[in-house]
């Protein structure tokens, strides 16, 4: 008994791997139940939790989806080679030739006025649709037959939607009998189509102007009716006093009305007076050289920044591009 040494794993205090495995195995709760049926026999099965399984065998129907009957479903068209290709079938109201549209959107889309005052073109028996003089409203029209209005015949072109951000030395107009630059020049490889500018600018003001044969939008974004938003950044000969910034917003009276500013402010962080911007509703022509000369300054510089909802943003001086779709639906939405 003397030279008896008890093992190493069982001092006490001490626990050997084995022993830790042991004790751990058994504090740890089972996750094995009984079979009802077996209870007695201390038979053990894994545990299976009560929550339905989405897991199923391969050859397993699944209850929850139906077996469709495509024998109804239209059979795909196939070309002569066997391929697949879908082929357009014609909807009513439309033509080979074309959809079918009413005479005041075809005269609209013409570029000779606005849906409005077509209806009235054609209730005074002013258009003519294959020779014959035509009063009804709501009639339609194809590409095929011949509109004429008076002794002009139209063509209902593609409607296009440039914008131009006009540099010095350009006038507003199609059409000069000086042979002076204008506008025009600026935009003649835009389109086949014959586009107009809507509104003005002076020879020596810069920034946005839209292009398009839409007679329609063209009247709405001319018409002071829709108080089109237009932002200047002015630049003038001298410093503006806090008592001329009131003046602009309180109004100022011009020989054609009473006009006056929605904003003023300098621009930047202000510590150049001689730089101001300028927001407006009105479409008087030159207004905003003549607020200023009302107040006895002189415009040096005058920039159209923002005009409908469209901006210079990446658009260098000098330069167009037809506008993009959500712009488009953004001008067709006016007075909506």
């Amino acid at each position: 008994m003397d030279n008896y040494k008890k093992p190493a794993g069982n001092r006490k205090g001490k626990q050997t791997p084995d022993s830790r495995k042991k004790k751990s195995s058994e504090s740890r709760p089972s996750y094995t139940r009984r079979r009802d049926n077996d209870e007695d026999s201390g038979e053990k099965r894994p545990y299976t939790p009560t929550r339905p399984s989405y897991s199923r065998r391969k050859d397993e129907e699944k209850p929850f989806r139906e077996k469709r009957d495509i024998s109804s479903y239209p059979k795909r068209r196939t070309s002569d080679s066997g391929s697949s290709a879908s082929k357009k079938t014609l909807q009513p109201g439309k033509t080979a030739e074309g959809e079918l549209i009413r005479l005041n959107r075809y005269i609209a889309n013409a570029g000779i006025c606005s849906r409005r005052e077509a209806d009235k073109l054609i209730v005074a028996g002013a258009v003519q649709v294959n020779g014959k003089v035509v009063t009804e409203l709501g009639t339609k029209v194809s590409r095929t037959d011949k509109i004429s209005y008076g002794d002009q015949a139209l063509s209902r072109e593609k409607l296009r939607y440039v914008l131009l951000n006009k540099p010095k030395g350009f006038i507003t107009t199609t059409d000069d009998p000086e042979n002076r630059k204008t506008v025009m020049n600026l935009i003649a490889r835009a389109c086949k189509e014959r586009i107009y500018p809507v509104g003005r600018l002076d020879r020596n003001t810069t920034g946005l102007l839209l292009f398009t044969n839409d007679g329609e939008i063209a009247k709405k974004l001319s018409h002071p009716r829709y108080g089109i938003k237009k932002i200047y950044h002015v630049g003038l000969d001298r410093n503006v006093s806090a008592e001329d910034m009131k003046n602009v917003l309180i109004g100022v009276e011009l020989e054609d009305g009473f006009v006056k500013a929605d904003t003023i402010e300098f621009v930047g962080d202000g510590k150049d007076k001689k730089e101001i911007g300028l927001e407006l509703h009105t479409g008087q022509n030159r207004v905003v050289r003549r607020i200023f000369e009302k107040l006895g300054y002189k415009v040096v510089k005058l920039d159209r920044v923002y005009y409908a909802g469209l901006t210079k943003k990446n658009l260098p001086r000098g330069e167009w591009r037809f506008l993009e779709e959500k712009e488009l639906n953004m001008l067709k939405m006016i007075g909506v």
